[in-house]
């Protein structure tokens, strides 16, 4: 991982299990994010936790980023719900999988599709509607300090434009296919 460079970074739960099991987990997975990704490691620019995985478009700042960052959120997240869930073993399905974005469309895709997710899984009918993603930050209804926004919405008129370019949710397989979960 390169220092200033941007990156899809996910990871699902093992043979497709659920990754959240109670409505605090939620809660701690986003305030372990706030503890291991701080500016000085990582900007999270979007994200989305979905029952079974999770999205999320960071700027990594620091060179050893997978050591750092990476390693200690996801055993960190992992140890306390197995202790809650009397649990033991692995909750992710292997390593998590970062694609680096090499180009500012895929970047303006990637937040889209992130946070179409909800919508494209039939879990809700419009991404505000889902609490655990970014979009809310997005488009002005929640003023979470967690994701990073600016650079998706400077390259917007308003937070308007970019909420109909998210409901859009036009874009092939071949614009961003290869950035999606395997």
């Amino acid at each position: 991982y390169i220092a200033g460079e941007y990156y899809h970074i996910y990871n699902r739960g093992v043979n497709r299990q659920p990754i959240f099991f109670e409505a605090r987990n939620w809660l701690f997975f986003l305030d372990c994010l706030r503890k291991y990704f701080t500016p000085d490691r990582a900007d999270i620019i979007a994200y989305c936790l979905m029952l079974n995985h999770y999205h999320l478009l960071v700027r990594v700042n620091c060179d050893d980023f997978s050591h750092a960052v990476m390693q200690p959120f996801s055993t960190a997240y992992t140890k306390a719900i197995n202790k809650a869930q009397n649990r033991v073993g692995a909750l992710f399905q292997g390593r998590f999988k970062g694609k680096h974005l090499t180009s500012n469309g895929y970047l303006l895709q990637l937040s889209r599709y992130i946070h179409r997710n909800p919508v494209d899984a039939g879990l809700v009918a419009r991404p505000e509607e889902w609490a655990f993603s970014s979009y809310r930050e997005y488009i002005g209804l929640r003023n979470g300090a967690l994701p990073k926004p600016d650079i998706v919405l400077e390259q917007f008129a308003s937070r308007s434009e970019y909420a109909a370019f998210v409901e859009e949710g036009t874009f092939g397989y071949d614009a961003i296919g290869h950035l999606l979960v395997d």
